[in-house]
C-alpha cells in the first residue's frame, strides 16, 4: 500500500479574516522563486488530500496552502457565517496575509470547486489581487433559461441531500479511506490519495476515541444549496487578469455534471480553458500529471515565473 505523507512546511501561520475566523496557512515549495502559488480546495475536502497535485509543484515554485474555513486544519469559525460571502473575503485576507508575512511577488491563485467559486466572487465583485488564477473544475450553476441550468440546480440539491445524511462518525480514518476507494465517483484517485483525504478531513473526538467530520454535514450541504443562488456566469473578460479554467472531461461515460457546465461556461466566456481527459470532478488526484502539464503551460505562455 502507498502511503503519502505531507511534509513539513517551510513555516505556518495564522490568518485572521475580517469577521475573526482563524485560517491555517503552511508554505512550502522554493521561498525565492519569482511565483507563489495559493492553493485551496473543495467542500467537504481538505488540502492535504490533494497532496499528489500541489507537491510537484515545491519544486518549481513558492507554494501556499491553506484550508477554507471550517475545513481542515483551520478554524471553524461562525457556522452562521459559513457562506460564499465570507469565503470569498476570506480568500482576499489569505492573499494579502501571506504578502504582508512573505513579501510581495507574483502570485497566481490555484482553487477547485467551492474554493474557486469563492476565488470568482471575490476577483469579480470585490477586488482583482492576482498576477493570475486558475479555476478548477467550479460547480458553475449556468443562468435560468439555458439547457443546462435545471440538471445544474438538480445536481447540488442531490448532493446536500447526501450530505447532511452522510456517516459522520468513524472509529478511525481508514473506514473513511475505504468509503473514497470504494466510490464510483472517488475510486480512481491517485494511489495513496484516499487514505491521506480521509485523515485531512477527519479529527479526532479524543476521549471515546473515535474520528469525526471537520467540517459538519450541514454546513457542507448549505454550500452545495448555495451554488444554486450566487448568479455567476461570468466571462473571461470580467476578471482583471488571466484566467485559466480547468475542467473535469465532458466527454467520458457517465461525465461528472461539472463538466458540461464549465465547457459551456468556457466557450461562452470566452475562457483560456483546458479539460482533462477522462478525469472527473476530483481531477487534480484523478490525474495530478495532466493537470500540472496544464498549469505549467499557462504559467509559460504569460511568463510567470521569469
Amino acid at each position: 500500500m502507498i502511503r503519502l505523507t505531507v511534509p513539513e512546511s517551510l513555516e505556518s501561520f495564522w490568518i485572521e479574516t475580517p469577521d475573526g475566523a482563524r485560517i491555517l496557512a503552511r508554505r512550502h515549495g522554493v521561498a525565492d522563486a519569482p511565483l507563489r502559488i495559493l492553493l485551496s480546495h473543495g467542500n467537504g475536502f481538505a488540502i492535504d488530500g490533494y497532496l499528489a497535485f500541489w507537491l510537484p509543484l515545491c519544486a518549481r515554485y513558492d507554494v501556499v496552502v491553506f484550508d477554507m474555513r471550517g475545513h481542515g486544519r483551520s478554524g471553524r469559525g461562525d457556522p452562521a457565517r459559513h457562506d460564499y460571502p465570507h469565503m470569498a473575503r476570506d480568500i482576499g485576507a489569505v492573499h494579502d496575509g501571506a504578502t504582508a508575512r512573505l513579501g510581495a511577488k507574483r502570485s497566481l491563485g490555484l482553487f477547485h470547486s467551492m474554493s474557486g467559486r469563492a476565488a470568482m466572487h471575490d476577483a469579480i465583485d470585490i477586488a482583482w489581487r492576482w498576477d493570475a488564477l486558475v479555476l478548477v473544475d467550479p460547480p458553475d450553476i449556468p443562468p435560468e433559461g439555458h439547457p443546462l441550468h435545471d440538471g445544474s440546480v438538480a445536481f447540488e440539491r442531490r448532493l446536500a441531500d447526501w450530505a447532511r445524511a452522510r456517516r459522520d462518525r468513524f472509529a478511525d480514518p481508514s473506514e473513511q479511506a475505504a468509503l473514497y476507494a470504494s466510490s464510483r465517483v472517488h475510486k480512481g484517485w491517485t494511489a495513496g490519495s484516499h487514505a491521506l483525504m480521509a485523515e485531512a478531513v477527519l479529527r479526532s473526538n479524543g476521549a471515546d476515541g473515535s474520528w469525526g467530520l471537520v467540517c459538519p454535514r450541514d454546513l457542507e450541504a448549505e454550500i452545495y444549496l448555495a451554488n444554486i443562488a450566487m448568479d455567476l456566469w461570468p466571462r473571461a473578460s470580467d476578471f482583471g487578469g488571466p484566467v485559466l479554467l480547468l475542467g473535469a472531461d465532458p466527454t467520458r461515460d457517465r461525465p461528472s455534471p461539472t463538466a458540461r457546465p464549465n465547457a459551456a461556461m468556457a466557450e461562452e466566456g470566452g475562457f483560456d480553458y483546458r479539460r482533462i481527459d477522462g478525469a472527473g470532478h476530483m481531477l487534480q488526484i484523478e490525474a495530478p500529471a495532466a493537470c500540472l502539464a496544464a498549469l505549467h503551460a499557462f504559467i509559460d505562455r504569460h511568463r510567470l515565473d521569469r
